[in-house]
C-alpha cells in the first residue's frame, strides 16, 4: 500500500518535468498537461522494459564511447514514445537528446528540492 503514494509522486514529478522541458525546448511539442502525464507514463514503461534490453545489447558500444551512447539510447526511447503518442512531437534526434537531458535534470532538481522540505 505504501507504493501508491511513491508512484503518484514519481508520476507528478515526471509529468511536470516533461511539461517544463516541452516549454523550454522548441523542438518538442506536447499538446497539454494531460498529454505530459501520458508521455511520462509511456516513458516510464519504456524505461522499465525496453531500455535495459537496449543497454545490454549495446554494452560494447557504450563501453567504447565511455557511456556517451546512453544519450542515444535515451533518444531512441523518446522517439519510440513519439511514434506511439499523437500528443508528443519530437523534431530530431538532437531534440530528443536535449529533451532527455532536461527531463533528467528537472526531475533530479525537483526530487532534491522535495527532500529539503
Amino acid at each position: 500500500m505504501n507504493q501508491i503514494p511513491v508512484l503518484l509522486t514519481q508520476l507528478v514529478v515526471s509529468s511536470l518535468a516533461v511539461f517544463i522541458a516541452d516549454w523550454i525546448l522548441p523542438g518538442v511539442t506536447i499538446t497539454s498537461f494531460a498529454s505530459a502525464v501520458g508521455v511520462a507514463i509511456v516513458l516510464g514503461i519504456l524505461n522499465a522494459t525496453l531500455k535495459p534490453l537496449l543497454i545490454i545489447i549495446t554494452i560494447p558500444l557504450t563501453f567504447i564511447t565511455l557511456g556517451v551512447f546512453l544519450l542515444f539510447i535515451n533518444a531512441i526511447i523518446i522517439e519510440i514514445a513519439d511514434t506511439w503518442l499523437d500528443t508528443l512531437e519530437v523534431e530530431s534526434v538532437w531534440s530528443a537528446i536535449l529533451f532527455s537531458l532536461l527531463i533528467s535534470t528537472i526531475s533530479s532538481w525537483m526530487y532534491r528540492w522535495g527532500e529539503d522540505r
